[in-house]
């Protein structure tokens, strides 16, 4: 019986925050939003699938790239930091 009361009370929360937005005039600017955002993405040129795995397959080989470099640039700052520390 407690869980019953429980999801009542939330049901009215939400019912009435619902209600809110919609007095407000939220509920239709949202809609209107979601209808502007479709049409706009109606008009977008979409990759075929062979440019979409090429431009995947060079993110990929970047990242590795990039990845190596950090570790080498790390690994000598760190060869060059302890070797001046282990001097003083």
């Amino acid at each position: 019986m407690n869980s019953w009361i429980h999801i009542a009370v939330w049901a009215v929360v939400i019912a009435a925050i619902f209600a809110y937005l919609w007095w407000q005039g939220q509920v239709t600017r949202f809609a209107n939003y979601i209808r502007e955002t479709r049409e706009e993405l109606k008009k977008c040129s979409w990759p075929s699938w062979i440019e979409l795995r090429g431009s995947t397959v060079l993110i990929a080989i970047v990242i590795v790239l990039l990845g190596v470099f950090t570790v080498i640039v790390d690994y000598g700052f760190k060869q060059t930091f302890f070797n001046f520390l282990y001097k003083l």
